[in-house]
């Protein structure tokens, strides 16, 4: 058993900016194997900012339309939202794949095929990113449909989940749910005085939120790992609020782990750059997590390197009374070129392997 304040074990979000698959997996293994119980895929190709392929996938549906009629492109994406046609119920659609499970088993027979070569380490499990479908609903689906889309979507991407649970062993298989709309809520719920906008569709925010994203983890079977990412947003990689601290992070995850009825293998939470100080994880004191559930700090940054992410690990260490591991805030498939290696050599320096 570790000793409290240790630091040990890496953890990648799931983005990574290589081009593929297989360069992701081989070049993550090769620094930081030891450090690693899971490996993702990078989140490349249509995923390569995170949900915005979901509304060019839920627009192929009969019954489904874009909202505006110039589109918003983001490379070969549209980021235009999608609505019910008129007259259009949403129990009536029939979504098409969404992409997740077809990717998915794409990069698991890489991952296989490079861990029987030997290349990643035999036991590191396949990692596989999903978003809560709080976050698509929430971010591209028409206000005034979303409550009544949500059953529709999540269904659709419960069955890419099963897809992917039929596929592979469930022994060599780690799910991960993405949370970050659910911050965007909590935080606009926060300071609705001051007119931010409003993303949910339900009351009591901080259940709702929780709730929905355990009934997620509970969909995952017992013996396949399952972890959550909660996020402040990585667009140009800043954040949509900076968080004041970890006190909503904290309350968040203790909710979760009270809502959820399977335990979480790991949970991932994000540190700013500028958060050096003490008081930004003073909150974590609090956090219950069990001892069977790993935690990971995102402090790594590529700006500041060993010596900035060494800062902040000391900080962590006067409030957080257990083992933590380390990570970047978010993933870093938007990250400059020519990044990814020397964040994974910081995060080689700054925690003892597995």
């Amino acid at each position: 058993m570790s000793q409290p304040g240790t630091v040990q074990g890496a953890h990648l979000v799931g983005s990574i900016n290589f081009d593929d698959a297989e360069a992701t997996m081989r070049v993550a293994a090769e620094h930081l194997g030891a450090h690693l119980k899971r490996i993702p895929d990078g989140e490349v190709g249509e995923r390569f900012h995170w949900i915005a392929f979901q509304p060019d996938r839920i627009a192929q549906a009969a019954g489904i339309v874009r909202v505006g009629d110039t589109p918003i492109p983001l490379r070969m994406l549209d980021l235009r939202p999608v609505a019910l046609a008129e007259g259009v119920r949403a129990a009536d659609i029939e979504l098409p794949p969404l992409g997740y499970a077809d990717a998915a088993l794409e990069s698991w027979a890489v991952f296989d095929r490079l861990q029987r070569a030997g290349s990643i380490p035999s036991g590191t499990r396949f990692q596989v990113s999903l978003p809560s479908p709080l976050g698509v609903v929430g971010s591209f689906v028409a206000e005034e449909d979303r409550a009544e889309f949500e059953p529709v979507y999540e269904a659709a991407l419960a069955g890419e989940l099963q897809r992917i649970l039929d596929a592979i062993p469930h022994e060599r298989l780690a799910i991960q749910w993405d949370a970050a709309l659910e911050f965007a809520i909590i935080e606009a719920a926060a300071s609705a005085e001051r007119g931010a906008r409003r993303y949910e569709w339900f009351d009591e925010v901080w259940t709702g939120t929780s709730e929905r994203l355990a009934r997620q983890i509970d969909r995952v079977p017992d013996d396949v790992e399952v972890g959550v990412h909660l996020c402040y947003g990585d667009v140009a990689e800043k954040h949509f609020v900076e968080p004041a601290d970890s006190a909503n992070l904290t309350r968040f995850a203790n909710l979760l782990v009270d809502a959820a009825e399977r335990p979480l293998t790991w949970l991932h939470l994000p540190v700013p750059i500028e958060r050096d100080d003490a008081a930004y994880f003073a909150a974590l004191a609090d956090l219950a997590l069990p001892e069977t559930t790993e935690l990971y700090l995102g402090l790594v940054h590529r700006e500041d390197g060993v010596e900035g992410a060494a800062r902040r690990i000391a900080a962590a260490q006067q409030h957080v009374g257990r083992p933590f591991g380390v990570a970047t805030e978010c993933g870093f498939g938007r990250a400059p070129e020519g990044t990814a290696v020397p964040l994974f050599e910081t995060h080689r320096a700054v925690a003892e392997a597995w």
